[in-house]
């Protein structure tokens, strides 16, 4: 199974309604490795099943050759729901076109660490509140999948949290930093029908780029870069399949570490 649980959650008394989040809540109920050298083979093991991120060990202890993560660590909310069909959603934001970054692109709710975050589901959860009205208690987390690097070698950890109460969810978006809220089925991101992909390069390496097309009555979206790539590792997980696509995902970390060893 190709994710890590920081905490061993216990979901199934918290989460109730439908069978789905019942079964959502069981499944990342992950028993801890006792054995370091065991989890170091595992935690290898997971990062190449889906295309791999983060490839090294010394990496997710969050020591690397040339990077300090500890200054460069971010955390973002997959905030799962039921839909109307019975089907998974994920929530989505589309950036303010004031912000100096990425402005207009999609993105999950999310942002850097700071000192007050107790750990990264409290920054993804924090970021989501700032961001877009999101109260944390109507959220139940129940993983942290291992972390993506980014092009700007930001290191960005997923918190998967389920909202099993949809409808108590009034959204309230800071303008300075969303310009619309959506969401979308999260096994779109296994399937080729909004799928394509582009050849890229990055300091001279070649990488493949994830886009995906969505539309709804709030407009026309493009998901695409990390956001795409972390929602196909997601859904990679929580249907416990691969795409139908390849999903060779770029390892920004390890091309950006090569050339500084050269």
């Amino acid at each position: 199974m190709a994710y890590l649980a920081s905490q061993p959650y216990q979901l199934g008394e918290e989460i109730s309604g439908s069978q789905l989040f019942q079964r959502l809540a069981k499944q990342f109920q992950l028993p801890r490795l006792k054995n370091e050298e065991v989890e170091k083979d595992q935690y290898c093991r997971i990062s190449s099943d889906f295309g791999s991120v983060v490839k090294t060990v010394a990496v997710k202890n969050g020591r690397s050759p040339c990077v300090n993560w500890t200054e460069r660590r971010a955390a973002v909310l997959i905030c799962l729901f039921e839909g109307e069909e019975g089907e998974l959603r994920v929530i989505l934001t589309k950036r303010s076109m004031k912000l100096s970054s990425y402005p207009g692109d999609v993105a999950l709710p999310g942002g850097k660490f700071e000192k007050g975050d107790a750990d990264d589901s409290a920054t993804a959860l924090r970021e989501a509140m700032e961001e877009i009205g999101l109260e944390p208690n109507l959220v139940r987390v129940a993983a942290t999948l291992e972390p993506f690097i980014s092009q700007h070698l930001l290191k960005v950890v997923p918190v998967v949290g389920l909202l099993a109460r949809k409808g108590d969810f009034r959204p309230s978006l800071n303008t300075d930093e969303v310009d619309a809220i959506f969401d979308v089925p999260l096994e779109m991101f296994l399937k080729g029908d909004n799928h394509r992909c582009e050849a890229r390069e990055w300091m001279g390496r070649k990488y493949i780029l994830h886009l995906f097309d969505f539309q709804c009555e709030k407009g026309v979206f493009l998901i695409w870069g990390l956001t795409a790539n972390i929602l196909i590792r997601a859904a990679s997980i929580i249907y416990q399949r691969s795409p139908c696509f390849e999903a060779h995902l770029p390892d920004f970390q390890t091309i950006a570490c090569k050339l500084c060893s050269t």
